[in-house]
């Protein structure tokens, strides 16, 4: 899509692909009317083919996928023995491969690692990308695409839109980005992945144990919000910029973007004990918060001991 006219290249981690193409805010209406798509096409795409390949996942990951029927997109994630999120992918199977995307980047990581947990199982994993690219599509739905067919979308689905347009919905609905709005101390229940990305109600794997104890018995130590910047502000915050509350480091700046109808927003990771209330101060700009997780989370779940 940087061949069209008027497409501007985004920063890393979005390089390859267009921000926008002249119209900031029609692009993100025209998304959100159902219209056009987003070319995703610098994210990395893998494969996991073979019989065993769902029962396999499944025993991996914090998903539910032995019994994921042909066509459901889900969200999956792989983590330390101490619960934190190390790999995230979405994925779809097709009844005969699961299809995966991931971070610009992350695939060889993610795939050497599935690589190594392959034992006896009859899988195979494979990065894609060059014959594979993502797109975006309206309500934050997303497709993988032959590459060859990229050119050839907008006389299918109508006039592209950029990453920033994507991104400005991403953060309005509070949907975290791995690797932006996380960090390498961060667990599920941080960042609102709980049920999303993370099934409750399955058998083992690694890092279970700290997502019960959590989710049964405490709650987590930080906590994901949604930030509405002050407006006259000429410059959004930084990704990285420190959260500041009462001259005190609460926190760090994820996701920033402007949204046509909220104005510039942002996603951060603070300290659960922060008052939801208060303004906090982000590279010098006021930022009012949006709960996206309750810092009482854990106090709403208690097993219930027999008598």
């Amino acid at each position: 899509m940087l061949d069209l006219p008027d497409a501007v290249e985004g920063d890393p981690p979005d390089e390859g692909v267009a921000a926008h193409h002249g119209t900031i805010a029609r692009e993100q209406r025209r998304l959100e009317a159902g219209e056009g798509f987003v070319d995703l096409s610098h994210r990395d795409v893998l494969t996991v083919s073979g019989p065993d390949r769902l029962t396999w996942l499944h025993s991996l990951t914090t998903q539910h996928l032995t019994d994921l029927p042909p066509g459901q997109p889900t969200e999956v994630l792989l983590l330390s023995p101490q619960g934190r999120i190390e790999h995230a992918f979405s994925g779809i199977d097709d009844g005969e491969t699961f299809w995966a995307h991931t971070e610009p980047g992350a695939a060889a990581a993610l795939v050497a690692f599935l690589d190594s947990m392959r034992f006896m199982m009859r899988v195979e994993v494979a990065e894609v990308t060059d014959a594979h690219a993502v797109i975006g599509l309206p309500g934050l739905a997303w497709r993988i695409v032959p590459r060859a067919d990229l050119a050839g979308l907008p006389d299918e689905l109508g006039e592209p839109s950029g990453t920033w347009a994507w991104e400005a919905l991403r953060v309005a609905a509070g949907l975290p980005r791995v690797g932006l709005d996380t960090d390498d101390r961060t667990i599920p229940h941080e960042v609102g992945l709980l049920e999303r990305a993370v099934h409750l109600d399955k058998g083992c794997y690694r890092g279970q144990e700290t997502v019960a104890r959590v989710h049964t018995l405490g709650r987590p130590p930080r906590r994901l919000v949604l930030l509405h910047l002050d407006g006259s502000a000429e410059h959004l915050p930084v990704h990285g910029a420190p959260i500041e509350h009462d001259g005190k480091t609460v926190g760090t700046l994820g996701s920033s973007a402007r949204h046509h109808e909220l104005g510039p927003i942002a996603l951060a990771v603070v300290k659960r004990n922060v008052p939801v209330d208060v303004t906090l101060l982000v590279d010098g700009v006021p930022a009012a918060q949006e709960v996206v997780v309750d810092p009482e989370a854990g106090l709403h779940v208690r097993p219930r001991l027999k008598e």
